[in-house]
């Protein structure tokens, strides 16, 4: 019996799309698988540490010195001494010093470098000239680095400074009209019997001198300075400096003053409160320091601000009576004016007064003394004379 044809083609397309069936599935199975490589978080993937590796630890470098305070002791005044401050990085990191900060201009320091290796040592020099004024006296200097124990360190230098020369007078009382000024005798002598030389004198605009012979020795002068009385008035004030070869005080001074032959009481005028619509009088007496007649002879304002309204004689001089009158404000502005008034004196030279004075703007002027016309029974309005803020 042969087999039906039709049911032999149907059996093999049923084989064909079974086969095609599992084929797809296969394939699309495939297509879905994921990428686990790519999709892999690396940063939280775990990382081992070998164990011969060591946590790095920071360094501390350490500042050490052998002291902090150097004394001197007992040392002249107005001389030049050297002390050294040594210490060592005891640390484990380079040292590095940021800054000294020395707290006068009498203690220079000398820092050869900044940077110090773990164990490497330094030292800081410091110069140190002392004062003119006998007594105690301590400098400190400020060591500022990267040791973060002690990032500040404060050292310091300490002196007893006493006198091996003394001198008297140290202060020179002069009178200008006086023969030879009135000048005194100035003594110098030893305390500690060490012999020296006078080997300089030196005076303000030099009007004072002194006769003196380098290669004589002693353990005490007695010295008679000259005055030139013309230069001496040109400044009244004033010092004096003898050089000497002792070798623990090389140097001493002093001072001198003379009253100048005129003078004026006040020597200025300043004006803290001004209405700017009214002058304002002021007394100036012009004296003789030596009992001297004179006379006045001209008078000037150099702004024009100034004037004598009256003048009679006094004991000694004159008493004037001035007149100042402010220069016109600026509208919206406070102002101030200067002026310098002078006086001529037959024969005798010039004396001159400065003149200051403040007051508000001329608005603000205006409201106070509006204000001060509607208050009769009130105190009178001021102002500071600073912020021309009404008190």
């Amino acid at each position: 019996m042969k087999p039906n044809k039709s049911i032999l083609f149907t059996l093999i397309a049923i084989s064909l799309l079974l086969l095609q069936s599992g084929c797809e599935e296969q394939l699309t199975s495939q297509q879905k698988q994921p990428d686990w490589f790519n999709e892999m978080s690396w940063q939280t993937r775990p990382i081992s540490q070998p164990t011969s590796v060591k946590p790095v630890t920071k360094g501390t470098p350490k500042i050490t010195f052998n002291k902090s305070v150097h004394n001197f002791g007992n040392i002249s005044p107005a001389t030049t001494h050297i002390c050294e401050f040594n210490f060592t990085n005891t640390g484990n990191d380079v040292l590095e010093i940021f800054e000294v900060e020395q707290t006068c201009g009498c203690t220079p320091f000398v820092l050869e470098k900044k940077e110090y290796t773990p164990g490497e040592k330094g030292s800081l020099k410091v110069g140190f000239y002392s004062d003119t004024q006998l007594g105690g006296t301590i400098k400190p200097l400020y060591i500022y680095s990267n040791d973060e124990t002690n990032p500040e360190i404060e050292l310091a230098i300490k002196a007893n400074i006493i006198a091996k020369v003394d001198y008297e007078p140290k202060a020179l009382k002069l009178l200008i009209m006086r023969p030879n000024a009135d000048c005194p005798t100035i003594t110098i002598k030893s305390l500690d019997n060490q012999p020296f030389s006078i080997e300089s004198f030196k005076s303000t605009n030099n009007c004072i001198s002194v006769d003196f012979n380098p290669s004589v020795t002693a353990r005490q002068f007695v010295l008679q300075p000259k005055v030139d009385t013309q230069k001496l008035a040109q400044i009244s004030t004033g010092r004096f400096e003898i050089g000497l070869s002792h070798p623990e005080t090389r140097t001493v001074s002093g001072t001198f003053d003379a009253p100048p032959r005129f003078a004026t009481s006040p020597r200025s005028i300043t004006i803290h409160q001004i209405n700017p619509q009214q002058s304002i009088t002021k007394k100036v007496h012009v004296i003789s320091n030596y009992d001297e007649d004179f006379e006045i002879g001209s008078t000037s304002s150099q702004n024009g601000n100034v004037k004598v309204i009256s003048q009679k004689k006094i004991r000694n001089g004159y008493e004037l009576e001035l007149q100042i009158t402010p220069p016109a404000a600026t509208t919206g502005t406070a102002t101030l004016f200067t002026d310098v008034f002078s006086l001529n004196l037959q024969g005798a030279g010039k004396l001159e007064i400065s003149c200051n004075g403040f007051y508000p703007s001329a608005t603000e002027a205006s409201r106070l003394i509006q204000k001060n016309k509607e208050c009769k029974t009130c105190k009178p309005h001021i102002f500071d004379a600073k912020t021309f803020k009404e008190l």
